[in-house]
């Protein structure tokens, strides 16, 4: 029997906690690039978010196992092969945002603020969240509001942390507040 949408996007947001976990451990990686580019530099703040990006799901999924959540979802799910999508997507557009980055830090950090928000709008759909498109629609617009203003990679950075550590904080609440009432 096939799962209907609505039932796919209630076990994605079973499992992963409303994709809270994601949100939050994103936003440590934004802040911990924030850091970098405040005491080390620019550059290495950069990779500090690439790598931090990569391990977002990793680090999310036992962040989400700590909580009580499966962090995984069945075979399935049809909704499973958009998450895995909208990821190659995510990583086809690094090199983009690198790229822009070579000429001005900055730039880096707006791009993947944008691609970023972009990607978080795809979750509105995977995740059935209307939240998803204020978060997607917060981020974009701060990657170009601080491209059109000039702000430093540290700023930049550091509005992609606060932004998802405010959204991940309130979804994470709404989670655990729906799972202790389920």
């Amino acid at each position: 029997m096939e799962m209907t949408v609505a039932a796919a996007q209630a076990e994605m947001r079973r499992a992963y906690l409303d994709g809270a976990g994601g949100v939050v451990v994103s936003g440590l990686a934004w802040a911990a690039s924030a850091g970098t580019a405040a005491l080390v530099s620019p550059q290495r703040a950069i990779w500090v978010l690439l790598v931090g990006g990569a391990l977002i799901h990793p680090v999310a999924v036992l962040f989400e196992r700590l909580l009580g959540a499966s962090g995984k979802h069945s075979s399935d799910n049809p909704l499973g092969a958009l998450a895995g999508a909208s990821t190659v997507w995510l990583i086809l557009a690094w090199p983009v945002a690198y790229v822009v980055g070579l000429q001005r830090p900055a730039w880096f950090f707006c791009a993947m603020l944008s691609v970023i928000g972009g990607r978080y709008m795809v979750f509105a759909t995977l995740f059935g969240m209307r939240a998803y498109w204020l978060l997607g629609f917060a981020l974009a617009g701060a990657g170009w509001l601080f491209a059109a203003l000039g702000g430093s990679a540290q700023l930049v950075a550091a509005a992609g942390a606060a932004i998802e550590l405010a959204f991940g904080a309130v979804m994470l609440k709404g989670a655990m507040a729906q799972r202790r009432g389920a």
